[in-house]
């Protein structure tokens, strides 16, 4: 079994930027963040594999930028440039254990103002 926390979410301007984090509570693979706006599906933001290798959303190329510390058990998500359209609820994910399992975070809210 493995926990998620995320933290960084907030209020930010168009054009503003946030980091977000997410902490887990043991040695983990795949990492992933997700979002979901309101009355939307939930959606693949960025990706990070453990050598280091990430793939992102089209929506967020150029502006977002994935990383970890696997040292920590932590992932990272640098959110530049942000519109109101990329205000969601952001999910940390991550592939885990043997079997592997997909764990979920609760989720920290961004909001990005007009």
């Amino acid at each position: 079994q493995v926990s998620l926390v995320e933290s960084g979410g907030g209020l930010v301007q168009a054009g503003g930027s946030l980091r977000l984090s997410c902490a887990a509570s043991g040695r983990v693979g795949i990492m992933d963040w997700f979002r979901q706006a309101p009355g939307n599906q939930r959606e693949f933001v960025a990706r990070i594999r453990p050598d280091g290798n990430s793939d992102y959303a089209n929506f967020v190329v150029g502006r977002f930028v994935i990383s970890r510390d696997s040292a920590k058990n932590t992932m990272y998500l640098q959110m530049n440039r942000l519109q109101p359209e990329d205000t969601a609820v952001y999910y940390c994910s991550v592939l885990a254990g043997n079997p592997t399992n997909r764990y979920w975070g609760q989720g920290t809210k961004v909001t990005v103002s007009s």
